[in-house]
């Protein structure tokens, strides 16, 4: 039966989670604060190769098929390069190759010879790189737009600037969504708000251990496309565009107070230029090229740097999802994972019982002091 399903978040988790109820025929309410992607959402490398994840073999089979399914362009690139500048870095992405090779996919090491030929802006300094013949990336602005539009083809509504204040319950159900001073019935609940879930699952006395932070990307001039656009190292992850921009972040992050991100982020000198300095070494034959524009955007963590992705005993009609800075590469298989569990309680393509909210009880009140996660003074 069709149900009424509010989701609270207009990042790449919520509207995908949107699209794939509202084309199983579900009426879907999407409410954001700003407007669709302005966090994380929108402004990240586009990376779409997780492979420790119990996602990762739907996120492969998926993203090569969105343009089709969504009706829209993401400009989904398959392949990526990962050059290493260290012996750690090495034997971490040798260790990276033998597991997915062992899953059925290819990866193979790359000679200097091989590695200029597919990223000729790359240098003679890396000690080795590699070359995966999966992963890829995508657009992150048009991805976010194309989930919306394809979204709302399908009927779903969008509220954007519309902040959520609370929520009334009745029977251990959810039954409505306070937004704007208006009350908002709905049949079911999907809390994918990032920095502000945490926040919004106190109203039912549930504690979800996040950390935000601030991550900042920048953007190149124009430069001579490279056969590979999508190439890792030196602590980066980004893409180089379809017009030849190289646009990329990486660490390190500005750990935030909860008060700190109640507006949107900004960029910052020093940050901006650590990311063009790392970048200038990963492609020496880039370095002469000028930074034109960076943004600034809001991640959160999970104290085990994995996804949350969860459906609550209580209310029980309200499913959870916090993807701990890597939801925009997984967005399509996360999507179709949360209108399982919102329609039948159970994900029915992977196992992700190890993404429940459950495995931090017990967790020290100090653990962000613990791991360094703090706010520099």
């Amino acid at each position: 039966m069709s149900a009424h399903v509010a989701i609270i978040g207009g990042g790449v988790t919520g509207l995908s989670a949107g699209w794939w109820l509202a084309r199983a025929g579900h009426r879907v309410t999407v409410f954001e604060r700003f407007i669709v992607g302005w966090e994380a959402s929108g402004r990240n490398g586009g990376g779409a190769t997780h492979y420790q994840s119990p996602l990762f073999h739907e996120e492969q089979r998926l993203w090569p098929l969105m343009d089709e399914l969504l009706g829209y362009p993401t400009e989904y690139q398959r392949e990526r390069i990962i050059i290493n500048f260290t012996p750690e870095e090495e034997a971490r992405y040798r260790h990276m190759g033998e597991l997915t090779t062992a899953m059925g996919y290819t990866s193979e090491e790359l000679d200097p010879q091989q590695l200029r030929e597919l990223a000729p802006l790359a240098g003679n300094n890396a000690l080795s790189a590699r070359y995966n013949h999966f992963g890829g990336h995508a657009n992150p602005q048009r991805t976010v737009q194309a989930y919306a539009w394809a979204l709302q083809d399908h009927g779903g509504q969008i509220l954007q600037h519309t902040a959520v204040d609370g929520f009334t319950t009745a029977r251990g159900q959810v039954t409505g969504i306070v937004a704007g001073g208006t009350t908002h019935g709905c049949d079911a609940v999907v809390i994918a708000a990032g920095p502000q879930t945490a926040s919004l699952l106190q109203h039912f006395d549930i504690d979800l251990p996040l950390a935000s932070a601030r991550a900042e990307m920048i953007v190149t001039e124009p430069l001579p496309l490279m056969p590979i656009g999508g190439v890792d190292g030196n602590g980066l992850y980004g893409r180089q565009t379809l017009r030849g921009n190289l646009a990329y972040g990486g660490g390190p992050h500005e750990w935030l107070d909860d008060s700190d991100y109640q507006q949107p982020a900004r960029p910052s000198t020093p940050l901006l230029r650590d990311l063009a300095r790392r970048l200038a070494t990963m492609f020496p034959r880039a370095a002469h090229a000028r930074v034109i524009r960076s943004w600034a955007g809001i991640i959160e963590n999970t104290p085990d740097g994995r996804p949350v992705i969860d459906r609550l005993t209580s209310p029980s009609n309200v499913t959870v999802a916090t993807m701990s800075s890597v939801g925009f590469g997984l967005s399509p298989a996360t999507g179709r994972a949360i209108a399982d569990l919102v329609t039948t309680g159970t994900c029915s393509f992977a196992d992700i019982s190890k993404l429940g909210i459950g495995r931090f009880a017990g967790l020290s009140a100090d653990w962000r002091e613990a791991r360094g996660w703090v706010t520099a003074q």
